[in-house]
């Protein structure tokens, strides 16, 4: 076993693995994991540029996680930057803070290397299941951008599109610094119609729709699954291979598309972060699976985070 430390600094969130992993037999036993909202990507569509209190945010969990890695007596340390930081004008601000913390440099990897990494993390334990038939489509609903990854044991395509729920939420549903509560039937139909042209972008080099099990990753898709579930708080154990119906996905998505600010908050299961954006988020999915024919789709807590760690070890 090899212990390692992972860090996936997204648009919306920065989480850590702690784990010890070994290749051999692609075991992984987690040690420590552990999400913060941190909206790194506060403004970046719109200015191009990190906002100074986004990136105290994150200085400030980086802080706490280099404890918590310390702790563990880690070997190996590896911090993935995604869309936020691929996109800002000032990234160099951010690579210098995260090194003075943590001692690594951050990758700031491309959409393709983060496609691979959500495919292993999500995919590795799924091998030898029969009830699960190949090729998986891996979709990976991010802030800032979304992955596709076609594969069987090995990725055969992939692309990174910009749909997240933070980046369409900024985009369409806030006026005058405010989001738009609920949004309105125009607002819903702007976030639409760039999603589907995302989706005609991502089929050009994906064959999204030869795919016969859709699996999906990250908090938009684990938010959602437990509101079907009704699960009184985030329950991870409950989350992890859940697997919930399109009509179910309609349903919760047409719901969070009408509800205000405080019925979303006071949904147990739902991070305060993830109040504003997980209605975009939750019609990124549901736009996936009706233009792929999905019948359900098979969520997943592993994830980019994993195959991060995997890569280390």
């Amino acid at each position: 076993m090899t212990r390692v430390a992972a860090v996936d600094c997204g648009t919306n969130s920065i989480r850590l693995l702690v784990a010890d992993c070994d290749p051999a037999t692609g075991e992984l036993v987690e040690l420590d994991r552990r999400m913060t909202i941190v909206r790194l990507g506060q403004g970046v569509d719109r200015t191009g540029r990190l906002a100074p209190e986004a990136l105290e945010r994150t200085f400030a969990a980086c802080r706490e996680y280099a404890a918590v890695i310390k702790e563990h007596g880690a070997e190996r340390l590896r911090f993935v930057a995604t869309s936020a930081s691929r996109d800002a004008e000032n990234r160099d601000e951010f690579v210098r803070g995260v090194m003075d913390i943590l001692g690594v440099e951050p990758e700031v990897i491309t959409g393709d290397q983060e496609a691979e990494f959500s495919f292993t993390g999500a995919t590795k334990e799924l091998t030898g299941r029969d009830d699960l038939t190949r090729p998986y489509l891996v979709v990976d609903i991010g802030g800032g951008s979304t992955e596709f990854v076609v594969g069987d044991d090995h990725v055969r395509a992939a692309r990174s599109v910009d749909i997240g729920c933070v980046r369409m939420t900024e985009r369409h549903l806030v006026h005058d610094g405010k989001v738009t509560d609920p949004p309105t039937e125009e607002q819903v139909a702007a976030i639409r119609a760039d999603i589907e042209a995302a989706l005609d972008l991502a089929e050009r080099t994906v064959p999204l729709r030869e795919a016969h099990t859709l699996v999906g990753l990250a908090g938009s898709v684990t938010t959602v699954s437990a509101i079907a579930q009704e699960l009184p708080e985030y329950d991870s154990a409950a989350i992890h291979h859940s697997r919930i119906s399109r009509d179910k996905v309609r349903e919760i998505t047409e719901w969070l598309l009408r509800s205000t600010h405080a019925e979303r908050a006071a949904i147990g299961a739902m991070h305060p972060g993830r109040v504003d954006v997980i209605a975009a988020g939750a019609l990124v999915l549901l736009s996936i699976m009706e233009r792929i024919g999905a019948e359900e789709v098979v969520v997943s807590e592993h994830d980019i985070l994993d195959g991060i760690a995997w890569s280390v070890a």
